[in-house]
């Protein structure tokens, strides 16, 4: 029974070791990003994983933002593509 465990304990430990050193900084970072899509709102900023430059015109309720990337040009792009903002506006007084 100890010879099994001796065994397995190598597999054990890398296991634990893959665990800290890349599934769970992965985990954090998908709800980092998650919690940046959701808070995205009229006027922010962003970039595209695709590269485009623009600022948020309109939050769809489907998932879909408006993104303005030069006077009077819009697209529509998945809130899931923004890859980063890059300047936050301020939110509305009440």
């Amino acid at each position: 029974m100890d010879g099994a465990l001796a065994q397995f304990l190598p597999l054990i430990l890398i296991f634990v070791i893959m665990y800290f050193l890349l599934i769970r900084p992965q985990q954090q970072k998908v709800k980092k990003h998650q919690a940046m899509v959701e808070a995205l709102r009229r006027g922010d900023h962003v970039i595209t994983q695709g590269g485009l430059h623009g600022k948020v015109t309109k939050v769809r309720e489907d998932g879909d933002i408006d993104v303005e990337i030069a006077e009077g040009v819009k697209v529509r792009v998945v809130k899931s593509t923004v890859a980063q903002v890059v300047s936050k506006t301020e939110p509305a007084s009440e």
